[in-house]
């Protein structure tokens, strides 16, 4: 009995010795770096870059296999690598025969043929070629007037997308913001600005794209015409009699609007601004100025 129990003793020590040996040795494998997602469609991430580092001397393979554990496509076959060699590849979703795999999970697997083991990655790697969507309250049809005075300057609008990614705001298909941050939600702030100066007088068709982790990017959504303006007088001519009242009305966000017509000059509060027509006959200009930006309208006296 004694010497049974001191058998299994000595047993399980040795046991224990083997276990720490296999803890305390190094992974032929090191400093792994894989892709987690990219998309073969897009222009972002087009391939998967895997590298990693081989400890000892060695011959290796390096495939590419499905959750099922198929093998899908081989990077390298029978590769003499040096002591602690440093392998890059690169995998474009293709299989030996030309085709395309569809999307899913795959992961990079390395067999070292002297050390007689086969290591999967732990870093799995997922193709993605379906482009996100957003969504923004729509039709919507601000007014602008982005000339520093903190009225109207900013158009602000929420977003929301079906995947944590970038969303992109487009003004007449040209790209205007790029938001870097990578949540499902957000927002635009659109100044209508352009080297420090507010765009030119018009309609511009605003529209958002979104794109995902992988490099998809979506088709531009239309949401909103947004109009700049500066000073809109309601009529471009007025017909009146010599010496006679007539009323006109502006459209601005300033509070008040300085005028000129013949002469004669003054202040109103933005609105319907009231005027005299000159005692002559003639085409007359009147000027409308706010905010450093001007209108006119041809004032008729007959």
């Amino acid at each position: 009995s004694t010497a049974f129990v001191l058998l299994l003793i000595a047993a399980s020590a040795a046991a224990f010795a083997l276990t720490q040996h296999a803890k305390l040795e190094r992974s032929p494998i090191y400093a792994p770096h894989v892709d987690a997602v990219f998309s073969p469609n897009g222009k972002a991430k087009p391939v998967a870059n895997i590298a990693f580092r081989v400890r000892p001397r060695e011959r290796i393979d390096v495939w590419v296999q499905n959750t099922k554990g198929d093998r899908v496509a081989t990077l390298l076959s029978n590769r003499a690598v040096g002591p602690n060699a440093h392998v890059d590849l690169v995998w474009d979703s293709i299989t030996g025969a030309g085709i395309a795999v569809p999307d899913g999970v795959y992961r990079p697997v390395v067999k070292l043929f002297r050390s007689h083991r086969t290591i999967v990655l732990p870093s799995p790697i997922r193709i993605d070629t379906k482009p996100p969507t957003i969504t923004v309250k729509h039709p919507q049809y601000p007014i602008l007037s982005p000339d520093g005075d903190g009225r109207g300057d900013v158009f602000r609008v929420r977003y929301t997308m079906s995947e944590p990614g970038n969303a992109i705001l487009l003004v007449r298909g040209r790209q205007e913001i790029f938001k870097r941050c990578c949540k499902t939600s957000g927002e635009f702030a659109w100044t209508a600005r352009n080297d420090g100066h507010g765009l030119r007088p018009g309609r511009y068709l605003l529209s958002a794209a979104a794109r995902d982790a992988a490099g998809n990017v979506s088709k531009g959504v239309p949401f909103a015409i947004a109009q700049i303006r500066y000073v809109v007088l309601a009529r471009p001519r007025v017909v009146v009699r010599p010496g006679g009242k007539f009323a006109l009305r502006v459209s601005t966000d300033a509070p008040s609007v300085r005028w000129t017509l013949h002469g004669r000059s003054g202040v109103q509060p933005r609105g319907t601004l009231h005027f005299r027509a000159p005692k002559s006959q003639g085409v007359f200009r009147l000027y409308v100025e706010a905010a450093g930006h001007a209108a006119k309208c041809a004032v008729v006296v007959a």
